[in-house]
């Protein structure tokens, strides 16, 4: 990847985002089919969002996405997205498959790790809970994925993970189309105020050390900032400069008095790319760029 590389842009709309984090994030699915195609118009290649529940799993699950994802599939055939994991977390992506069945995807999602998602008490005492997803998990979907030869999106969230990536990918055992989305920790971490930040901070060194470890693997990346604003930091202009790719989007974004919308986010990462020369891709460019293994 170059600096001459079509940069791609993800719209990462709401996750678990709500409306009182910012009333511009898309929570029904009539919001998230305006929301998405709002984006697509944007310039953004790729988004990625979160039903209204995720309280179902299987069928059911892959059901509730496509009463959003039908009609925005309709109206831009073709689209690339791709969806979050249920309830069960990891070794249950049933619904990602459905939904292949179903219209047909360019990508699922494996989060190859675990970290602690907690919040600071009065008296700055971290309480929460450790995000996990086994070994066993990732490699069973990691299997599921290959077998269907879908790319797969990889939450970045700690060192670790990217570690647990390269033994796979060493092993000949990382599906094709693998895309790291490398994610940095904002003041605010994942749940806003009072959330302990994760991982690594969104600096240069940062990005440094993560571009560092996975040197030769040959790997696309994108940048994005959780819980804080990613323009408020050089991410943005790096990964551009750097040949990487750029995550934006109400999911990981947080400011206590700024309330964007996902679509004026994504018009901010094409400025940067154009005042720095580098072209945007389009959904055909960024299936190349990302070597999605459908992208035929």
């Amino acid at each position: 990847m170059t600096a001459s590389t079509p940069l791609v842009i993800v719209a990462s709309i709401n996750g678990d985002r709500s409306k009182e984090d910012n009333p511009n994030v898309p929570r029904s699915d009539a919001e998230i089919v305006e929301c998405a195609l709002a984006c697509y118009d944007a310039g953004s290649a790729i988004v990625h969002a979160h039903p209204p529940s995720r309280a179902a799993t299987g069928t059911e699950a892959a059901d509730d996405y496509l009463k959003a994802w039908a009609p925005i599939r309709e109206a831009r055939p073709g689209g690339i997205w791709y969806p979050t994991l249920t309830r069960e977390l990891g070794g249950e992506i049933t619904h990602i498959l459905a939904l292949d069945d179903r219209i047909g995807m360019h990508f699922g999602c494996v989060d190859p790790g675990g970290v602690p998602f907690a919040r600071l008490d009065a008296q700055g005492i971290p309480k929460g809970y450790f995000y996990t997803n086994s070994l066993d998990s990732i490699s069973a979907d990691f299997t599921a994925l290959r077998e269907r030869k879908l790319g797969v999106q990889l939450a970045i969230f700690e060192p670790h993970y990217l570690r647990i990536v390269l033994a796979f990918q060493a092993a000949g055992a990382l599906p094709d189309g693998a895309v790291l989305n490398l994610y940095f920790s904002g003041r605010h971490g994942v749940f806003g105020p009072n959330s302990m930040p994760f991982g690594l901070p969104p600096t240069e060194t940062g990005l440094k050390a993560y571009l560092e470890l996975i040197e030769g693997s040959g790997l696309p990346w994108t940048v994005s900032v959780w819980g804080g604003d990613i323009f408020d930091t050089s991410l943005p202009e790096l990964a551009i400069a750097l040949g990487g790719h750029v995550m934006v989007g109400l999911e990981p974004y947080f400011h206590p008095e700024r309330t964007p919308t996902n679509a004026q986010l994504v018009e901010r990462a094409v400025e940067l790319a154009r005042q720095a020369g580098r072209p945007v891709a389009n959904r055909d460019e960024a299936l190349g760029v990302l070597r999605c293994p459908r992208r035929d």
